[in-house]
């Protein structure tokens, strides 16, 4: 139930983590919690306050160990103590190292019962964001393309729209309002003029990161007229003329300076950290080949979801996914851990994860 209630967090608490709490008491639920949105009242609290009757002797459930400290909300193991909660079971501890272990330990010195690494594997195969940002300070990174049954983003003339159905497209905006960041190349700028947001009503709207190493990107297209409405970030390199960023920046678009890769393009993993201390958590790739086959070639990227239209569209000249020169043997592959297959209207939804973010490896 606690998981459940946590999930009820997602695309709206970041970067904190989703956390769900159940009170019980002689097998009778008294109250249920959630971490509802950043910066509200944290799961236990939720439980805690929604709650009509006095809590003393009951059990908490709670799918991450409470925190200790003051953020934008008191420490929560304070709550606990005074509401005379007798039990805490928890799934994980919280890998924040201002927690780390400490929630559970006062807890214990003021006399509470803590039961820890129940569905462990569930709780953190739903914070995978919160525990990679948490620990290394760079955002979850997501791959995300829609292609033909033959492999085309696009065909031979350059033509997109649309490769997959309304069904998929409209999944698309869900996973944008999920993840505190949307990066595009600018290719992708250049060839479709996008807008990046989130059409879905309620949903938060990323921060729109044009990767654009020479600040190519037109000064017309929707982008930059829109960065006064959708907070947009362009990150470049030193080979960017200070002219075309003092343009930009005057049209509300803000500059990032990153490091220059070894090929003279923007370095991902410089981006990415500065991405991860402006305090986002995660981002959703929607690039071209070349962009995926860097996040790829870098070993950044964390999960994907392909969209497979059931259509053939040929051309020698037709873009793929992820381009630049690719891996020179099968066994430098990118090894995909295949979460899901289902579909979506007559496309095919392929959800996975990286290898090396397997869930036993996060648990490790």
């Amino acid at each position: 139930m606690a998981l459940a209630l946590a999930e009820r967090g997602r695309g709206r608490v970041g970067p904190n983590p989703m956390v769900g709490a159940v009170i019980v008491r002689d097998g009778r639920v008294l109250a249920q919690g959630w971490h509802h949105v950043y910066g509200s009242l944290h799961a236990e609290r939720d439980a805690l306050v929604s709650c009509s009757e006095s809590v003393e002797g009951a059990t908490m459930y709670v799918t991450l160990e409470p925190c200790c400290h003051h953020g934008k909300q008191p420490p929560c193991t304070d709550a606990v103590i005074a509401a005379g909660i007798s039990r805490v079971v928890m799934a994980m501890t919280d890998p924040n190292p201002l927690v780390a272990g400490h929630g559970a330990a006062i807890l214990r010195e003021h006399g509470i019962e803590v039961t820890s690494g129940v569905l462990e594997a569930e709780a953190r195969h739903l914070n995978r964001i919160f525990i990679k940002y948490i620990t290394t300070r760079r955002p979850w990174v997501v791959l995300k393309w829609a292609m033909t049954l033959d492999g085309r983003i696009a065909a031979a003339s350059g033509d997109s729209k649309w490769v997959s159905e309304e069904q998929s497209r409209r999944l698309v905006h869900e996973l944008r309002g999920r993840y505190m960041g949307i990066v595009a190349g600018a290719g992708t700028v250049l060839a479709d003029d996008p807008m990046l947001n989130c059409r879905v009503e309620g949903m938060r709207q990323p921060v729109r990161i044009i990767v654009d190493s020479k600040a190519s990107m037109p000064a017309d297209c929707r982008l930059v007229r829109t960065a006064s409405e959708y907070r947009t970030v362009l990150a470049h390199t030193d080979s960017a003329p200070v002219r075309r960023l003092e343009a930009l920046s005057f049209r509300g678009v803000e500059t990032l300076l990153c490091r220059c890769s070894a090929d003279g393009m923007v370095d991902l993993v410089d981006m990415l950290g500065k991405l991860g201390a402006m305090g986002l958590d995660s981002v959703l790739v929607e690039g071209g080949g070349e962009l995926n086959w860097s996040m790829v070639r870098d070993g950044l990227a964390d999960e994907f979801y392909v969209f497979a239209a059931p259509k053939l569209v040929g051309g020698r000249a037709a873009k793929g996914p992820v381009g630049g020169e690719g891996f020179g043997a099968m066994a430098d592959a990118c090894g995909v851990r295949i979460e899901s297959v289902r579909m979506l209207g007559e496309d095919i939804l392929i959800h996975g994860f990286s290898s090396k973010y397997d869930i036993r490896c996060l648990q490790e």
